[in-house]
């Protein structure tokens, strides 16, 4: 080798691989100072950074006059207009010297560059990044100010200029209009860059064939010719099977542009020129940075429909490809070049529409630049990079045997039939084959580390010293050398670059910084990872994270909200399948199979009545083509279920996303509401569901969603168990009401409310509230909404939780009666003194008994509160069943034979048996209730004693119940129109409630009501006005007092049981005798 060659490329690989990496760090710059701005990044900044002169009023005439005289700034005699800069001139030179530096430093790249570059020019990636640096400088509209302000500030601190400012100027002028500029630099060059780029003619042309032509040749197909599966996939130019379009058009389009000269003289390159631009719009120069090349050319419309045929296309034959290879992973070592291919070609087609989509012109046809299924080929593209590295080792051992039993022996044939070889190219292919022959398989079985960038490097020298017109050694002449050369090139990176590989063949970054819309719009269905931009200096770049990972949220959130749509409505589905299946809808096939025989059912049926389909028709099909709304359900819960469960977990940054979290959080929200629009609550009608059918619904839901649980991926029983447990409470997690509050609501103010004015009245004997038949009162049925049944329902749905709320709002109900009840014994202290002490003097009591005032409001009061506890005990009674049926130890230990047992204990025993629906003598929650009634404004003792007086208040005023018609006893009902029966039920458990507040003791003051009471009824025998006995014989029935606190022998020594067998047989003759007279 001569001692000029020597000199003249001494060295160059590395220069080259340092020119790069030293240009791309340059550009990078150049980018963030443009994209960043100084100033935006001043002001917007965090205010601690802000530079204060910057903000002064006065320096907008210095940046102005800089501006203007840029570069011939007189900085001695224009103090006037300079003299903010003077005055800052230290703080600006600390804030600047960065961004000056960095123009320094184009300036040096630039002198680098043309220093050498007859000897390098074929090299495209370096003029493609020298153009670009240039043409980012000049996008930076402050770079005039910013070099001229700095300069300016270091001849003021220092007394001259900075030494490259002259050239720093004169370079940023020259390049104010930078193609102008950078055509005439490389003028000189047009031959060796138009030969570069003639060379690839032939690849490009292959790479831009269309779908019809890939799929002719079966691209990417293992499958196509089964006897070739298993052997390898090679290429003459292996390097350039997964080179990227996107970047051959980069190298073409910034080549021509700059050395346009050649495209009127050679029809190749012209030729080459517009089929390259016949494809692009934009070309990337870096991230979202693009030079928009459509203003120069035709951009042909069918361009659009061939890259959206080629999508399509990928979207088969990678899926084929994907698995097969997960089928059979062994092939992964002879087809790996397969693999990286598919890879490359999504990458092409996926960044050509994010350039694109945006900026597309004119066009008839723009759906080509949308595609709804692009989530697809990312997801593809995923899954292929999956698979390489989940078989990495299968790929290492392989090609260390291919590098060492048939490259090493390859290479060592062709060295020894060379008929020239100089000793530095000897050495350095010796040391090649040396190297390759030491390879054995026990280094990938240990997990050895493989670096092979010595030898590709060895190998970029030698391509330099057999490039030079009088080496003795030319490279175009043993075309076999550098075929071998690149096969060994691309088998060393399958050992120690496999993941530099893939960065190569499928980085996304520029998702990061442009395009993003045009792959969310058809990103439904597949998981995004960060995975995808592993070539993205993240850490330098905040916003850049904040910026994903507010897209990945964004995205699991709506795939999650999608999911549990499509879940809800099938649940939806499923739930009106179940209704069909309710008692009520049997009625009509009842009586259609009772009257089958009969002359009216033989008729025709009437017009306009719809043939009723009975339950499971829907699963009867003639034609399976025949897709229904359930069927399309399902297949899109089948996509989004997949997706979501995919992957259990996946990490962005530092942060580690669980899809199935967002879908459990989203699955749990709409479950919510879809419980409470199962209710079908209606404020203005006051309307809601059954607890019965809103159980059916509910359970079809649970069943529905406990079946997708292996499927979903998330934790269907913690959403159906947190979704259950909200609506136990007044509202959910979302602050609304749950069916909780609504049927709480509704009880008290439909129910309940209207069995106080006497439209609706308690039957024991049908242990249900029933609806009186008048018009216009009430717009359902009573019965239908508080029967066993409905009280188990509402128990079920509720929980202990839920009907603790119920109790104390009917709690609150009560205590509002009784402070009513209070304030008129208050109003008739006196009399009802008076009476205590006289009640068994006949001639008194006639007298005392007149002046009590609103009797008949202490008998309303106490029949609503009778009527409140009445529900009260059905829903309890409800829940015991509910909660018993499990066996539960608290509802064994509290049955109804230990009760007395537990009236020894403590009130917190009683609150744990009503908690499981178990009925106590003493209602712990009537207790707490009336026990924040207590005030401070009246003793004890006089609460006791108003306690006292209301006892004995209902005593006397229950003789003018007879007077009132709807106060007989009705038999089939087994209570009173108006509800008096509840009157026991509340004088026993508001007096154990009060006297167990009192501390005082409840049988005496019970005993002491039930003489007074009787007192009364027997005195109102001797009336001999017939209209106030018109009912005294059922108003007698109301002495029938169930309490433990009450012994028979007691009952009978104040009110003997005769008299009461007396009342019964009155009360049945009259019934009888109403019946007769009725017919």
């Amino acid at each position: 080798m001569s001692q000029a060659r020597v000199l003249e490329w001494h060295k160059l690989a590395e220069k080259l691989t340092i020119l790069n990496d030293r240009g791309q760090g340059v550009l990078i710059r150049m980018y963030n100072i443009k994209k960043l701005g100084v100033w935006q990044k001043f002001l917007n900044g965090n205010p601690k950074s802000k530079p204060p002169f910057l903000l002064e009023k006065s320096m907008e005439s210095s940046l102005k006059y800089i501006n203007k005289k840029f570069p011939n700034i007189d900085v001695r005699n224009s103090t006037q207009h300079l003299g903010p800069v003077q005055r800052e001139k230290s703080e600006i030179i600390r804030y600047l010297t960065n961004y000056y530096q960095s123009f320094v430093d184009v300036m040096e790249f630039r002198a680098w560059l043309f220093l050498g570059f007859c000897v390098f020019s074929s090299y495209l990636d370096l003029i493609v990044t020298y153009t670009s640096v240039i043409l980012l400088l000049s996008r930076i509209e402050d770079r005039r100010v910013l070099i001229g302000m700095f300069n300016c500030a270091h001849e003021m601190l220092h007394g001259h200029s900075d030494s490259s400012f002259a050239r720093l100027a004169q370079m940023v002028l020259e390049y104010d209009h930078p193609l102008k500029k950078l055509t005439e630099e490389f003028g000189p060059h047009t031959k060796a860059v138009s030969e570069a780029l003639l060379s690839l003619h032939c690849l490009f042309v292959r790479r831009n064939q269309g779908a019809e032509q890939w799929r002719s040749v079966q691209l990417l197909s293992l499958i196509g010719t089964a006897s070739a599966m298993i052997n390898p996939a090679n290429s003459d130019t292996m390097a350039c099977e997964y080179l990227s379009v996107e970047v051959m058009e980069r190298w073409i389009v910034i080549g021509f542009l700059l050395c346009h000269g050649c495209l009127n003289s050679n029809a190749d390159c012209q030729k080459l020129w517009k089929l390259c631009l016949q494809g692009s719009l934009y070309i990337t120069l870096i991230r979202e940075d693009a030079l928009q090349v459509a203003k120069l050319i035709f951009f042909g419309d069918f361009y659009g429909q061939f890259h959206s045929q080629r999508r399509q296309f990928l979207r088969i034959a990678v899926k084929e490809l994907e698995t097969v290879l997960t089928d059979e992973p062994g092939l992964l070592g002879p087809k790996a070049l397969y693999a990286f291919m598919a890879l490359s070609f999504i990458r092409d087609e996926v960044t050509w529409l994010v350039r694109h989509t945006e900026n597309v012109t004119k066009t008839k046809t723009p759906e080509d630049y949308v595609d709804s299924s692009i989530a697809e080929l990312l997801f593809l593209l995923e899954e292929v990079r999956a698979l390489v590295r989940r078989h990495i080792k299968v790929i290492q051992q392989y090609h260390l045997q291919y590098l060492a039993r048939f490259d090493a022996l390859v290479l060592s044939d062709i060295i020894q039939n060379l008929s020239v070889c100089p000793e530095e190219e000897s050495i350095i292919m010796s040391s090649f084959v040396s190297t390759l022959s030491s390879l054995n398989l026990k280094q990938v079985d240990n997990g050895e580390k493989f670096e092979f960038s010595g030898l590709r490097l060895d190998w970029f020298r030698l391509q330099a010293y057999t490039s030079v017109a009088k080496a003795p050694l030319h490279l175009h002449e043993n075309p076999d050398l550098a075929k071998v050369m690149n096969l060994i090139v691309f088998h060393s990176r399958m050992l120690d670059s496999v993941e530099s590989m893939l960065v190569e063949t499928s980085d996304l970054s520029t998702f990061w910084y442009a395009g993003v819309r045009a792959v969310v719009r058809g990103r439904q269905g597949c998981l995004g990872d960060d995975a995808f931009f592993p070539g993205s200096p993240f850490p330098q770049y905040p916003h850049l994270k904040n910026h994903g990972l507010h897209h990945c949220n964004s995205f699991l959130e709506e795939l999650a909200k999608q999911t549990s749509n499509c879940v809800l409505e099938i649940c939806a589905e499923q739930r009106n399948l179940s209704e069909q299946l309710l008692p009520k809808h049997c009625a009509t096939t009842i009586s259609k199979a009772k009257n089958k025989k009969t002359m009216k059912q033989r008729q025709t049926p009437r017009k306009g009545e719809p043939e009723r389909d009975k339950p499971g028709a829907e699963s009867h099909r003639k034609n399976r083509s025949v897709v229904t709304n359930m069927d399309k359900l399902h297949l899109n819960l089948t996509e989004l279920a997949l997706t979501m469960n995919h992957v259990q977990s996946f990490s962005v940054f530092e942060h580690t996303i669980f899809p199935s979290e967002y879908l459990s959080s989203h699955l749990e929200a709409r479950f919510n509401r879809a419980i409470v629009w199962l209710a079908g609550y209606n404020a203005t009608t006051q309307e809601i569901a059954r607890p019965s059918e809103l159980l059916a619904g509910v359970k079809a839901y649970i069943s529905f969603i406990q079946s997708l649980a292996q499927f979903l991926g998330a934790d269907v029983s913690r959403v159906i168990r947190n979704a259950l447990l909200q609506q136990t409470q007044p509202l959910d997690s979302c602050g609304e009401q749950t069916i909780t509050t609504l049927y709480t609501n509704w009880y008290l103010e439909s129910l309940l409310r209207q069995a106080s004015s006497g439209t609706i009245i308690l039957s024991p004997v049908m242990q249900a509230f029933i609806s009186l038949p008048r018009e216009g009162e009430q717009n359902f049925s009573a019965e239908e909404f508080s029967d066993v049944s409905e009280m188990r329902a509402l128990a079920e749905l509720l929980g202990p939780y839920g009907m603790k709320f119920l109790s104390e709002n009917l709690m609150w109900h009560v205590t509002s009666q009784i402070v009513e009840l209070k304030k008129l014994v208050v109003e008739n202290m006196d009399v009802l003194v008076q009476i205590r002490s006289n009640f068994n003097k006949a001639d008194l009591m006639a007298s005392l008994v007149p002046q009590l005032t609103g009797a008949d409001n202490v008998l309303k009061r106490m029949t609503i509160i009778g009527v409140i506890l009445s529900f009260r005990a059905m829903a309890q009674e409800g829940l015991r069943e509910v909660s018993g049926g499990g066996g539960l130890l608290l509802s064994r230990e509290c049955s109804p034979e230990c009760c007395f047992l537990l009236h020894q204990v403590t009130l917190s025993i009683f609150e744990l048996a009503s908690a499981a629906g178990v009925d106590c003598d003493i209602d712990p929650a009537l207790v707490a209730a009336i026990a924040n009634l207590k005030t401070d404004l009246s003793s004890p003792e006089e609460e006791y004693k108003v306690a006292c007086l209301l006892l004995i208040f209902l005593a006397v005023s229950l003789p003018l119940l007879a007077m009132d018609a709807a106060s007989f006893y009705s038999i089939e009902k087994d209570g009173y129109s108006n509800n008096i029966h509840c009157l026991t039920k509340a004088i026993i458990q508001v007096s154990a409630a009060l006297f167990t507040v009192y501390n005082k003791n409840i049988e005496t003051h019970l005993k002491e009501f039930l003489v007074v009471a009787s007192v009364s009824l027997l005195q109102l025998g001797q009336e001999t006005d017939k209209l106030k006995t018109r009912n005294r014989e059922s108003i007698s029935l109301l002495m029938r007092l169930e309490s433990s606190f009450l012994t028979l022998d007691m009952l009978e020594s104040c009110f003997p049981y005769v008299l009461l067998r007396n009342a019964y047989r009155e009360v049945s003759r009259h019934s009888a005798c109403s019946s007769c007279t009725a017919k």
